[in-house]
Parts: structure tokens; sequence; C-alpha cells
């Protein structure tokens, strides 16, 4: 396939055959350029087993439901998708396939993986950058409950081998608001001790801690040209999905004029 040349491209793809018949400048387009190859990483830390409220789906659901719809939409239209789930370490991985019936193999990981009690996000990253064949769409989903250094090291990783990197980054609408009043006990899902506390008088420095985490996770995405996107549990999944990809569509037809 070819596409006209945009300023950036490598020469070494134009096809001087096709100036000579047209005296315009042309591109090839190599297999690996028009098919997406695409893992998706889903967390399996118990910190994804939370919710506030049960009538949503806890993290870890909406996150394998988000790497479901995701992979339906790119196995339609015959691009190679394979799975991760992982907590310390890769503890699932299913193989890049084209074949719809794929679809099938997918879910059925998604549904029987178990959450554990820690993650390392960074090391499930740099694992992948080291293994994964060829550069493709890597899609993380996941809290980011983890050392932020070592996650954005991961994910720098990544990029040095030219993968396209994006982030979905899943948090319950109570872990935003914090909207506790009366006398709790905050029970740690990844091994941290129970905390009895009053959460009126811990409710402003959570809000500010959050706050600087948030930013470090956008800022450290930009800096590293990571796509993010933050998906709430009590959010549609469509409303975030869409969005995405209306953004990604957007961005990719404008490179390709």
């Amino acid at each position: 396939e070819h596409r006209e040349y945009v300023p950036g491209d490598e020469i070494r793809h134009l096809d001087w055959k096709v100036l000579g018949r047209t005296d315009r400048l042309y591109v090839k387009q190599y297999e690996e350029e028009t098919n997406v190859r695409a893992m998706l990483c889903v967390d399996m830390s118990k910190s994804m087993d939370y919710r506030s409220n049960p009538e949503t789906l806890t993290k870890g659901d909406y996150a394998a439901t988000a790497a479901a719809a995701l992979a339906h939409l790119l196995l339609g239209q015959r691009d190679a998708v394979g799975l991760t789930c992982f907590d310390r370490a890769v503890a699932r991985q299913v193989p890049y396939s084209t074949n719809p019936s794929h679809m099938r193999v997918l879910l059925e990981a998604l549904a029987s993986s178990e959450t554990r009690p820690a993650t390392d996000i960074g090391r499930t990253l740099h694992e992948l950058a080291e293994t994964l064949p060829r550069r493709g769409l890597v899609v993380l989903c996941s809290d980011l409950f983890d050392t932020m250094e070592s996650t954005l090291a991961g994910l720098r990783h990544l990029r040095h081998r030219d993968h396209e990197v994006v982030l979905f980054h899943v948090l319950d609408r109570a872990e935003l608001e914090f909207p506790f009043q009366a006398l709790t006990l905050f029970e740690g899902l990844e091994a941290s001790l129970p905390l009895l506390a009053d959460p009126r008088a811990l409710r402003t420095a959570y809000l500010e801690e959050l706050g600087r985490f948030r930013t470090e996770v956008k800022q450290g995405c930009s800096a590293n040209q990571v796509d993010y996107v933050e998906m709430i549990t009590d959010q549609p999944l469509e409303v975030a999905l869409t969005g995405f990809l209306a953004t990604r569509a957007s961005r990719r037809g404008a490179r390709h004029r």
C-alpha cells in the first residue's frame, strides 16, 4: 500500500518508481504499518478488586471489559491481538492472533485470571519491551498503584522500542472524591495494615496527594508520548472508549493527509 509523503517520513520508504510516473512523492506502507499488533496488558493486583458501589464494576472487571471491547474492535478490522495479565510479573500471556475465534480465547483468559496481593508494573513493562517481537500497540489497563518512577521507566522502555503506548488509568469514584464521613476502618488490599481513622481529618491531605499523583502520571505520559485515558468505573465504558478512539482516528488521519 502507498500513501502520500508527509514531512517526517523516512526517505528510504519513498517509492521512486511512482515518483517517476506521477511526479508526486509517495511512501510504501508495509504490513507492520498497515496492520496493528496490539498487546493488551491488564493489571491483576489486589487493588483492582476495589469498588465503592456494589452497582458498579470493580476496577479489575472494568479494565478487563475495556480490554475485551478493544480486542473485539481490533479483531474486527483484522488486527492481531494478544493479552498479558500481570501482578508482580507476567502471570499469563496469550499470543497474538488475527483469527476471529481468538476472541473466545481472550475472554476465557480474562475471566479465569485471579488477582494477587501486589504488583510490579515497571518490571512487567520492561519484560514486555524486551520480549515483544516487533513494534506495535501496547495498551496498559491499571490503577497504577505502584512506584511511579519504576512505572514511567517501563513506559519509556516501550517507547524506546518504538511501540505506541496507551494507558487506560482505571479509578473508582470514591478514590477521586474520598466521600467518607463516619469513623472508618480502611483496609489495604495489597498487604498494608488496616487503619481506623476519621476520614474528615484525612480528606484534605488525601486529595492533595491524589492530585500530585494524577499530575505526575499525566505529565509522565505526556513527556514520553504515551496516550493517557482516565477511566472512572461509574462512567459508561462506551463514553471513555469512544472519546479515545475518536481522538486516535483524528490524529492518524491528520498524520496521513
